[in-house]
Formats: C-alpha cells, structure tokens, sequence
C-alpha cells in the first residue's frame, strides 16, 4: 500500500507518530544495565523457552487454537523467540520461515528443532525492519504471525511489509492494557530512579494505524497472565535487583518492601505473578 489513509473523524491524529512516540519514550525509560531482555544472550533465551514450556503453555494453546492451518499451510514468524509458536505449529504445517533477531534466541529455536527432528523450519536471523521480502523470503504466505513481538519503531510500515508478503491470513498479538511486568516497572521506577516509567504503544494504537492504512482488522480479547517462578527466595531477590538496577541500601528496601505482599510459596518454589490482557488483532487477505 502507498501513504495512510487518514480519515475525518480522527482530526489531525496520525497514529503511526503517536505508536513512534510512546515506543520512543519507553525506550528512553529503560534501566542502564538491565540485561535480562538481550536476546543475544543464549542463557536468555533458554530461560525464556523453559518459560514456554510452562508458564506459557496455556497462552500458546490458546494461539494455536485459534489459528486456522492445515499441511499445505505456509507460515511466516515474525519475532518467532526460541520457537515458542514455531516449534508447535511445525508438524501442523507446510513450512515455517522463523525471523528473529537474537542471537541465543536463533540457537535456542535451532537446538529444539534438531532435538525433536523437526525439518521444515527456515531461520532468518534479521529485524523485521531490515528483512527485504525479495532476497530473504520465499512468499508469499498463507499466515504471517507477529506474537508479543511488535516493537517495531514505525509500525505502519512493518505492518504493511507483513500485508503484502500474506496471501492469507494476518495475525498479530499485542497489549491491551500494561502487563504485570510492565506494572512493575511503573511501580518502582520513580521510588528507586527518581524518574517516571512509561509504558510502550498497546493495541488501541495499532488498531487505529491498520484503520488508516485501510486495513479493517478484527479484535479478540485474550486473558495474559505471568508468572515469575524462583528456586528460592534470593535468587527471586538477585533476579529482580538485577532487572530493576539496585545498588544501594535505600534501593534494597524500597525493592523488598514492595515485593514482599506478592510473594506466594508454591511448593518448593517461589512464585510472583500477576495478571492482565493481549489482544488478537486480524484481517483476512482480499481474494
């Protein structure tokens, strides 16, 4: 598609700037030294796909479910992690064309595959951004899925790339209000830093960018919880002093006394967890 489409009754309001400007702002708001999010990172990754074993079962049982795909299905991943939906979704259909950016996301994607003999995923380790359709991917696709994975700068453009290599079916997953972990962010950033958190674009934003780019897409709410499971309550204690940049004494307390209420024992675990929304946003390719 050529330029957006801006339409009378959002005024002036272009939200693709607005997505842009909230995304900036939240990049600006991250923690100096907080490394538990460098996807490059193998250890990284494979803690984020023992979570996707467990703690994310039910999120990905309910994507899959709600996922139309048969053998001659052609899947495009966009942000597809350690495989978290390509992995799943793999003996279900034709091929998988998994991007992804990170390093020890890639290995950990490509480690699980060989380990359950799984053939038909393709790794693209890129950006979205940067990927050109003409020399990188082999569409078009029956279905693109971008899943908790759209922090894209310019959105409408990504969005438009993932439209025109579809020739199918277009999913996209993202935050409807902040999730816990974001929560948390918001909670502690000011007490601990002295400066305010915020939080990044959510769904109400990419909605209206595909409606001024013409795309009328459809909208599920879907429930999102996390859950944060540690052997012991000091490495709960080391991981989250980590994550949220505690050196000093003051830091400590303030960290520890906001913790301590969201603490719960799970057997031989300790647990913090809590619960919000994502939505399914989608739109089918015009014949």
């Amino acid at each position: 598609m050529a330029g957006p489409v801006i339409h009378t009754e959002y005024g002036d309001i272009d939200w693709n700037e607005v997505w842009k400007a909230r995304q900036d702002r939240n990049d600006a708001a991250r923690i100096a030294g907080d490394t538990s999010h460098d996807w490059d990172r193998k250890e990284n990754a494979d803690r984020y796909a023992a979570q996707s074993a467990g703690e994310f079962e039910k999120r990905i049982r309910m994507i899959l479910d709600g996922l139309s795909v048969n053998r001659t299905t052609r899947v495009l991943d966009i942000g597809a992690g350690p495989g978290t939906l390509a992995i799943p979704l793999a003996g279900k259909v034709r091929d998988i064309t998994a991007v992804e950016p990170g390093a020890g996301m890639i290995a950990a994607l490509e480690e699980r595959a060989e380990k359950e003999g799984i053939k038909n995923i393709t790794c693209i380790r890129k950006l979205w951004e940067e990927v050109d359709p003409a020399s990188d991917l082999c569409g078009p696709y029956d279905l693109v899925i971008a899943s908790l994975s759209l922090t894209m700068h310019d959105i409408r453009d990504a969005v438009q790339k993932m439209d025109a290599v579809s020739c199918g079916e277009v999913c996209l997953y993202w935050f409807v209000d902040p999730p816990f972990w974001e929560r948390m962010y918001a909670d502690l950033v000011m007490p601990l830093h002295g400066r305010p958190y915020y939080p990044g674009p959510k769904a109400d934003c990419l909605w209206n960018v595909l409606y001024q780019t013409g795309i009328y897409a459809n909208v599920e709410m879907l429930p999102l919880d996390k859950e944060y499971r540690f052997p012991s309550r000091d490495e709960m204690t080391n991981f989250f002093r980590r994550r949220f940049g505690v050196t000093t004494k003051e830091q400590v307390v303030i960290l520890d006394t906001y913790l301590s209420p969201l603490v719960q024992q799970a057997g031989d675990e300790v647990v913090i967890s809590g619960n919000s929304t994502f939505a399914k946003i989608w739109w089918k390719k015009a014949e």
